[in-house]
């Protein structure tokens, strides 16, 4: 009996030391962005350091003294749990960016997953733009349409708890084995991970958040860009989907500056599953944006009228 009690104990701290068991990145509910990340948190789990600062951004304190550039998004550029911080594109945007500007630059990171543009506003509106000097909005085809609708995430999806567990093991049963037995059970083709949920409903209006962006950016003469990821079921057919297209169609009407990830060299062997980058996947997003960066540094450069060109910076 004590045997098996000594067993239970040594498997609970070994999934709390090595996995980071009980040591997950907690939510909080929101009335005007549905939910986020609750601030402060400096978690170790699944062998990844994970950080959100006093702002529920996942990036360091905000300085106020440096160079910042706001980059909104979904579990893509989040990274989740898997992604360690120092993988982030966004970390190694804002490391390569100081070193190329020669002061500091923060590339601050401000997601959640499946977050939408009006989610993205939202936050937005409620904490303002810091005095960034760029806003970089990151979204896939299923963006067009995947409104909020503030159904209960917190503490109804396994994802997205405010608390954490009291044992591993506990843990473990309830979060990942029951809920995938339960799947096979109901005999579902799909998988739910860690960080997408489907919000998509099928009477959506193309998502509020593009026009909101465009007409704050413009309001407060901040450029904007938007970065257009691009999913393995896209990629195989090296072309975006309607929804893609709408997107694209909203930024080329609006004279606003797309990224699409299909011309920048993404492949299969970057993604760590259907949607998500993995480490070097985050690597090559952090090139493609600084390549956008030095390409609008070399047109301003050019331009007789730079002053006029709004580079990046």
């Amino acid at each position: 009996m004590m045997s098996g009690a000594v067993v239970l104990c040594g498997a609970d701290l070994f999934l709390r030391s090595y996995y980071g068991f009980c040591d997950t990145v907690l939510v909080t509910e929101s009335p005007k962005y549905e939910y986020i990340a609750q601030p402060s948190q400096d978690r170790f789990r699944f062998r990844n350091n994970v950080k959100y600062n006093s702002l529920s951004m996942r990036s360091e304190e905000v300085d106020t003294t440096a160079i910042l550039i706001l980059g909104f998004g979904d579990s893509v550029i989040n990274g989740g749990v898997q992604t360690d911080q120092e993988s982030l594109a966004t970390t190694i945007l804002s490391d390569t960016l100081s070193k190329l500007y020669n002061r500091k630059l923060q590339f601050l990171n401000i997601s959640m997953g499946s977050w939408g543009p009006d989610n993205c506003y939202a936050y937005l509106k409620e904490h303002g733009d810091l005095g960034a000097k760029h806003i970089f909005l990151f979204v896939s085809s299923h963006d067009a349409y995947d409104n909020m609708t503030f159904e209960k995430i917190v503490d109804h999806h396994e994802s997205y708890p405010s608390d954490q567990y009291p044992s591993a093991l506990v843990e473990l049963m309830d979060r990942y084995l029951l809920p995938r037995i339960e799947r096979l059970t109901e005999k579902t083709n799909s998988t739910v991970n860690e960080l997408v949920i489907n919000k998509k409903n099928e009477n959506s209006v193309f998502n509020p958040g593009f026009a909101s962006f465009l007409s704050y950016s413009r309001e407060k003469n901040i450029p904007l860009t938007i970065y257009l990821h691009a999913e393995q079921d896209e990629l195989a057919k090296r072309a975006y989907n309607d929804q893609g297209q709408e997107i694209i169609r909203f930024a080329k009407e609006n004279d606003l500056p797309i990224i699409k990830g299909l011309e920048n060299g993404l492949d299969q062997s970057l993604f760590r599953d259907q949607i998500h980058l993995n480490s070097e996947g985050q690597k090559k997003l952090a090139q493609t944006i600084l390549n956008s960066f030095t390409q609008e540094q070399r047109r301003a450069d050019k331009d007789e009228q730079a002053t006029e060109s709004k580079p990046i910076i």
